[in-house]
């Protein structure tokens, strides 16, 4: 048994600490593995970087490395779901949806599987790796499909949270992970539920709708906002689809303007989700932050967040601008 420091060290709920949510996945999942014997790992080469390597070293037997074989990867997962195991299927965002989405379309959400992906590297802050594998087009791609739930966690403590959840639901999730550490944002009592989002306050003036990394950059713009006598709330929409949909209209009736907040294009993902709903339930000025018509590129990723325009002070830009009008 260890000290006292080293068992601190290695507590896995990840509340408070800053990491990147593909780390919190690789542990939540090695752990998820000594609890249920029904969960099994597939990755298509890369486990190395979407940490499933933790979950390999400790189940030999329950992890198959199916190669740079994507679409073979998400067949080989549904016909393992129909054995009554759990599969959980890894690879980078931009193959496991874009290269393999025939096959979750035709064979995961067609049938109703319970298939989990949990893809790595979304986003620009991929960084260095550049446009090509710099997916900022995969919830729309997974948003669209029947029966999918679409969820992108804020930090490393919620994303240890999704994890143990999506095991206990039955159908496929598509759950979006990031390479970059990102601040810890949730507060140690959180309890994560599907297609439930969380109210860190609600503002008079505005009301920012955030996810993935970009909650902690509405946490700031909502304090710089402050000291301008903007009334800002912020609400983590972790899970895209089903949406929120009740506490989305609390937002838009308390406040003159909704932002949202994403790494990923404003097509199609949160702020397309968002939108499509208050238009038709109650309209109110929208404002998207996110990647515009665009592919990525290289670079560190704090530069592409400020290149990209989504850092906590494009937010304060928006808004400002907005109230001035």
């Amino acid at each position: 048994m260890g000290s006292r420091e080293e068992q601190k060290t290695q507590s896995t709920d990840f509340a408070g600490q800053a990491v990147a949510t593909r780390d919190a996945y690789g542990t939540a999942l090695a752990e998820l593995g000594k609890r249920n014997e029904k969960v099994v790992v597939l990755d298509a080469d890369l486990s190395g970087s979407t940490k499933t390597a933790k979950f390999a070293k400790a189940f030999p037997d329950r992890f198959f490395n199916m190669g740079i074989s994507e679409q073979d990867m998400i067949g080989t997962a549904g016909g393992l779901s129909l054995t009554g195991t759990i599969p959980f299927a890894s690879t980078f965002a931009i193959f496991e949806t874009g290269r393999a989405w025939e096959q979750i379309r035709q064979t995961l959400c067609y049938s109703h599987l319970n298939v989990k992906l949990v893809a790595t590297h979304s986003g620009i802050t991929v960084g260095e790796d550049g446009a090509s594998h710099q997916a900022l087009e995969d919830v729309a791609l997974m948003r669209v499909l029947p029966q999918m739930v679409v969820i992108v966690p804020s930090d490393g403590f919620e994303t240890k949270q999704v994890i143990d959840t999506v095991a206990e639901y039955e159908g496929p999730v598509y759950v979006r992970l990031g390479r970059a550490k990102v601040p810890a944002v949730m507060p140690a009592d959180y309890k994560f539920q599907i297609g439930k989002a969380y109210k860190f306050n609600i503002g008079r003036d505005v009301n920012i709708i955030a996810n993935g990394i970009m909650v902690s950059a509405a946490l700031q713009a909502r304090e710089l906002l402050s000291k301008e006598g903007i009334d800002a709330g912020v609400i983590n929409m972790s899970t895209i689809k089903p949406l929120d949909t009740e506490i989305l209209l609390e937002a838009a009736k308390s406040s003159k303007l909704i932002v949202t907040a994403e790494e990923h294009s404003i097509i199609g993902g949160l702020g397309g989700a968002v939108s499509e709903f208050l238009s038709e339930n109650h309209p109110i000025p929208i404002k998207r932050i996110g990647t515009q018509d665009t592919f990525g590129g290289s670079g560190k990723p704090d530069e592409l967040l400020k290149l990209y325009g989504l850092t906590a002070e494009d937010i304060v830009k928006t808004v400002t601008e907005f109230m001035r009008k």
